[in-house]
């Protein structure tokens, strides 16, 4: 007993780190849910567009403005070039259409009159350049086979007006799971800090020279002691854990109850294990506190950097993502993020999921091994 309430006094010394990491996963958790609007429902995009028409507004000029307006947002800006060239530069509008002089009387000619255009480039400017694009190709073909401007209006927009329905194949809640990725994903660096830093403070106390020796002359066997020590290290690592959980179950919401909640929670634990045997090897190797902190900094700002807990995985350099692959992090983060796209957990898309699993235990049981190693030659040095 005694050496289990020296462990929680120690713990208990060092709460406000816990604290700060907690808060710290909390605060983004919780920031991450508010600026995401759950939606799975397609909303069609309108590009910002300026029409300066120097034709007169009938006919098939007419109907080219019909057109546009009904797929565009509509911007009304004066004519003055300087004022144009601002709204692109700053967004206001993506795309500005030219209509000449005379281009209903050219177009009805034949003579195939250009609409004069300028763009921001980007996606919307491009969805709008399909839109006039696929109205004057339509346009041009009718017009060699009819001389009739109404009539041409007319068969135009009947092939226009047919369009393609989309329909959502897809139940997956996207928004939603990306909101449990997310908060997983940065508890990754709350449990490895917290596990990291206490359980390696912790046991660097116990291993200085003078608690080994008052261990080693009091009635408590060295095995005892470890077996001990073992089972409160576990414990806490449990409890952290455990808060997390729950805290992602009142965040996250029912998310957290379906099989793929099941699996985030699963992984968590797999990282958990980890992590405590990473800080069991820390505390048995390193007796300085300083030499400590520095560590664990080193490996839970690291390895959320290198493996995606802070930056997502498709913004990473392929460089970066080679160098993680060392790392146990990585598999968490990767089984996260592959959560994101299966849309039902069978035996076929969880496979790759238990695989990295296996991976974060054998990297346990590996850094388990070196622990073992280093705390008998300390034994046998003491």
């Amino acid at each position: 007993m005694t050496v289990f309430k020296a462990f929680w006094k120690i713990l208990n010394k060092n709460k406000i780190t816990v604290i700060i990491y907690t808060v710290l996963l909390l605060v983004f958790g919780a920031y991450n849910i508010k600026t995401s609007e759950k939606s799975i429902n397609f909303v069609s995009s309108k590009p910002d567009v300026l029409i300066i028409n120097y034709d007169e507004e009938k006919g098939i000029t007419k109907d080219l403005i019909k057109y546009i307006t009904e797929n565009s947002n509509i911007v009304d800006i004066s004519n003055d070039e300087e004022k144009v060239n601002d709204a692109l530069f700053y967004r206001d509008i993506n795309y500005v259409i030219y209509i000449p002089e005379n281009y209903r009387e050219d177009f009805m000619a034949g003579n195939n009159p250009e609409l004069k255009v300028k763009s921001t480039g980007d996606y919307q400017a491009s969805l709008e350049e399909m839109f006039i694009s696929r109205y004057i190709k339509v346009a041009n073909i009718y017009q060699k086979s009819i001389t009739d401007e109404e009539e041409l209006i007319r068969e135009v927009n009947e092939i226009l007006s047919k369009q393609a329905e989309t329909v959502i194949t897809s139940k997956l809640d996207t928004d939603t799971i990306s909101r449990a990725t997310f908060y997983y994903n940065f508890a990754s660096y709350s449990i490895l800090a917290c596990l990291l830093l206490i359980i390696s403070l912790i046991l660097s106390s116990f291993n200085k020279e003078r608690i080994r020796k008052r261990i080693a002359v009091s009635n408590t066997s060295y095995k005892k002691h470890n077996r001990i020590l073992l089972i409160s290290n576990c414990c806490y690592s449990l409890i952290l854990w455990l808060f997390y959980v729950i805290t992602s179950f009142i965040i996250l919401g029912d998310i957290m109850i379906s099989k793929t909640g099941v699996v985030y929670i699963i992984n968590s634990l797999v990282l958990t294990v980890c992590a405590t045997t990473i800080a069991f090897l820390i505390g048995n190797t390193v007796s300085n506190k300083g030499a400590v902190n520095g560590i664990v900094n080193v490996i839970a700002l690291g390895s959320s950097f290198l493996c995606g807990a802070f930056v997502p995985m498709e913004w990473l350099p392929d460089s970066v993502l080679k160098i993680a692959h060392a790392l146990p992090t990585y598999y968490y983060i990767r089984t996260n993020e592959a959560l994101k796209t299966i849309e039902e957990l069978n035996y076929e898309t969880i496979k790759p999921l238990i695989a990295n699993m296996i991976i974060m235990l054998g990297f346990a049981a590996v850094f388990t091994i070196l622990s073992g190693i280093v705390s008998k030659r300390k034994r046998k040095i003491g």
